[in-house]
């Protein structure tokens, strides 16, 4: 009788533990935010401190084929010799962790942004699915066009279930689109509208990349994305 009992009570306490886990996703998001923040604001301290005494920044170069916001990661162990932080964050790819530590900004003002390890896997099995569908099909696997040169991708084509990706910025679902060559990028033109309307400014130069923008207000990089230019009062993907 008491093993029985036992059994029920573990029973109750992993079916609870799973309610809380599906119940509070926005206190699970908030504790994730948190731990970037900390992290940023660590490894922020650290980037200064390395550049005060040695005028350099500690990054790990990339090559020119590199998109902008993927290019410069923290150097890490270039910190840790230094003594500017005695661990690295559990939240960066090297602790195990979903993201990767990044400078931004590096000729003007550095600043230390994450890039969401999450979307980028996405994007690239998006692209490998493609190139597959591609290859059997002769066509791509693309819908209605969504903005000029960008199309929705059909992702019953594919025959794949994919898990909603939440925007780093909103937490709402994040969208993918491809262009013509079956590259595909996450848009952030909903998330861009978001910051603009924030700060109740339009941008005011049409030519001008709007992602900046969207790396001064948040914590994160726009991963696997394409230039954004303000036409028609709204953010328009540039190929």
């Amino acid at each position: 009788m008491k093993g029985k009992q036992g059994i029920k009570l573990a029973i109750v306490i992993m079916v609870v533990a799973l309610l809380q886990g599906c119940l509070y996703p926005k206190e699970l998001r908030k504790e994730n935010q948190n731990s970037v923040r900390e992290g940023i604001m660590l490894v922020q301290h650290a980037v200064d401190e390395y550049q005060r005494k040695t005028g350099l920044l500690p990054l790990i170069t990339a090559g020119e084929s590199v998109p902008r916001y993927e290019k410069y990661e923290v150097d890490f162990q270039e910190l840790l010799v230094h003594d500017l932080i005695s661990e690295i964050p559990k939240n960066a790819f090297q602790s195990g962790g979903h993201h990767r530590y990044l400078i931004v900004n590096e000729e003007t003002k550095p600043l230390v942004r994450v890039m969401d390890l999450n979307t980028a896997q996405r994007v690239n099995d998006l692209e490998r699915s493609i190139r597959q569908y591609k290859q059997k099909q002769g066509k791509l696997p693309i819908g209605d066009e969504r903005y000029p040169g960008f199309y929705d991708i059909d992702e019953k084509l594919l025959n794949v279930k994919l898990r909603p990706i939440l925007s780093p910025y909103s937490g709402e679902a994040l969208s993918f689109m491809a262009n013509e060559d079956g590259n595909v990028f996450a848009d952030y033109a909903s998330d861009l509208m978001k910051a603009i309307e924030q700060v109740q400014a339009a941008p005011s130069g049409e030519e001008e990349d709007l992602r900046p923008i969207l790396v001064e207000a948040g914590m994160f990089t726009p991963v696997k994305s394409t230039g954004y230019q303000w036409e028609e009062s709204m953010p328009i993907p540039v190929p």
